[in-house]
């Protein structure tokens, strides 16, 4: 099933419509993403504790990721093939555009390392660096995507799920489609997170190392590309 069948090619809406749903399907993985971005970060703050939840949740999260990887390449693939309906849409703001590829970047490599280290345990250096800067990188990415994203995601899945007069037909259709989609691909991940959740023993005793040069450059970083991000979104509105 293609994310665009996937988002509803139904209705009145016709190619529009599958536009619409794309958007929402996309919408709801980012929501559920979120959540457990959430989650994930609460397991770093506490990570001797939740060491154990830190690796399942890393693990949840390729689900929802390859949903939407899938629905953000399909809007990307239908609107540089200039298909009508994805061209009225429009491209998402410049700067989101020049960022989302290095999103998608580290987020593979900060969930690619992480199951490594929880299967080859604290040892390796490398993947243990490298897992750090890429979850920088990632974080910092992500709060920009969601001051630029987040409110129209919410908007968008709170309007799929609200109730509707009857006899009014809901647009766009495939509401089911898009909670199946979304739960299927989560469900595909909760087996690999219960076989890998054993692995986080051989982490019993690791601390880590204090990482404050990084934290500060990521607070920069993040306080930066907020600010930018906001610029863009208010430059778009005044034109």
């Amino acid at each position: 099933m293609s994310p665009a069948r996937a988002g509803g090619r139904g209705g009145r809406g016709g190619r529009g419509s599958g536009v619409a749903g794309n958007e929402r399907l996309t919408a709801l993985a980012g929501s559920i993403l979120l959540v457990l971005f959430a989650a994930e970060i609460i397991t770093i703050v506490l990570l001797r504790e939740l060491m154990l939840w830190h690796f399942v949740v890393g693990v949840l999260l390729v689900g929802p990721v390859a949903v939407k990887t899938a629905s953000t390449g399909w809007r990307f693939l239908r609107y540089y093939m200039r298909d009508a309906a994805y061209r009225r849409k429009g491209p998402p703001l410049l700067l989101m555009r020049v960022l989302s590829p290095i999103l998608i970047l580290a987020t593979f490599t900060v969930i690619g390392s992480g199951i490594a280290l929880a299967i080859t345990g604290p040892a390796p250096d490398v993947l243990l660096k490298m897992h750090v800067v890429s979850f920088l990188v990632w974080l910092v990415l992500v709060i920009a995507h969601v001051v630029a994203y987040g409110a129209r995601a919410v908007t968008s899945v709170r309007e799929d799920w609200r109730r509707r007069t009857a006899g009014v037909p809901r647009e766009p259709a495939g509401r089911g489609a898009r909670l199946a989609v979304n739960t299927a691909a989560f469900a595909c991940a909760i087996l690999p997170a219960a076989l890998i959740a054993p692995t986080a023993a051989a982490w019993d005793g690791w601390f880590g190392q204090p990482l404050t040069g990084f934290g500060v450059l990521a607070v920069i970083a993040i306080a930066a590309t907020a600010l930018a991000v906001i610029a863009a979104r208010g430059a778009r509105r005044r034109r």
